[in-house]
């Protein structure tokens, strides 16, 4: 078996122990678990407007099917890095009704996802997995050789697809067919993408930054600092404003440079891992990990 790096399997420790410490009794609706940020300066603020019930199970990831007018979550159900079988992808309306628990199974930790011509691309410790979004059925998995951890993906107009791995410090891309190796410069624990104008926007969770990264170049920018353990990258569709998620408990808005909290659940032990945000709703969508549901807020600004 493959070493893990000693600063990763602190973490895996550290992830561990907050999973059994954070066991403890959950209500369907629960607004008093996130604190959200009273607005700031800049007038940006966030509302809830509902909360899924608890049948998820530690929900990961959130991506809306525009064309299915769905939402699907990822579902570790387990431990993060186990090989168990046990991961699924639920289908969840919009309204935050569970429509189909185990939608997709055969998973065994499936975190990041992103859809193109009705694949499902979904990333699974080791291996990128595709899924017809048709029926729910494994279609294709790639194995990426050294893999350790993967984490988000997001695939861009033309289909290719981009995807993170928070272990060895490494960004893969899938090209006709073809993984190759993206970059591996510069990273520290590499999670949320987004892309956008030939920009790769990243969130880390080892520098607890929010960069920029030329797609051409690899030439990479800092645009800000102090976002802790760096998950989920959402644009806005305005300027260069995005929300930023740090797995730990917090939402941050990242407009020019300047980044304000929205939200602030650490205390509470309240993770937010990777968001997504539909701009026509002005809805952010965040899954809590181990509370084992998804809330949504409305973006105010």
């Amino acid at each position: 078996m493959r070493k893990i790096s000693l600063l990763f399997i602190n973490f895996l420790v550290v992830l561990l122990v907050s999973c059994e410490n954070k066991k403890q009794e959950q209500a369907s609706h629960d607004i008093d678990t996130i604190t959200v940020v009273g607005e700031n300066a800049s007038g940006v603020s966030l509302e809830e407007v509902w909360s899924s019930d608890t049948t998820l199970k530690t929900p990961e990831s959130v991506l809306f099917d525009e064309g299915r007018n769905v939402l699907y979550v990822s579902n570790v159900n387990g431990n993060p890095t186990d090989k168990d079988n046990n991961g699924f992808i639920s289908k969840v309306k919009l309204d935050g009704t569970i429509e189909n628990l185990e939608w997709v199974t055969g998973l065994s930790a499936p975190k990041g996802m992103g859809l193109y011509n009705n694949i499902l691309y979904v990333t699974d410790i080791d291996k990128l997995v595709e899924i017809d979004a048709e029926n729910g059925k494994i279609v294709k998995t790639h194995e990426i050789p050294g893999a350790g951890f993967l984490n988000d993906v997001f695939v861009t107009g033309d289909g290719v697809v981009y995807f993170s791995d928070s272990e060895t410090n490494k960004i893969h891309k899938l090209e006709n067919g073809t993984v190759s190796l993206f970059s591996d410069q510069n990273l520290d624990k590499p999670n949320g993408l987004f892309i956008k104008d030939n920009t790769l926007y990243l969130a880390s969770m080892g520098s607890s930054d929010f960069k920029a990264i030329d797609l051409d170049t690899k030439k990479d920018t800092v645009l800000a600092t102090g976002i802790g353990m760096g998950d989920g990258v959402e644009y806005v569709g305005s300027g260069d404003d995005f929300l930023v998620s740090d797995w730990e408990g917090g939402i941050y808005y990242i407009s020019n440079g300047k980044s304000q909290k929205l939200i602030d659940s650490k205390e509470q032990n309240v993770n937010t891992a990777d968001i997504e945000f539909i701009p026509s709703e002005n809805l952010l969508l965040v899954p809590t990990f181990f509370r084992n549901k998804v809330v949504a807020y409305k973006l105010i600004k």
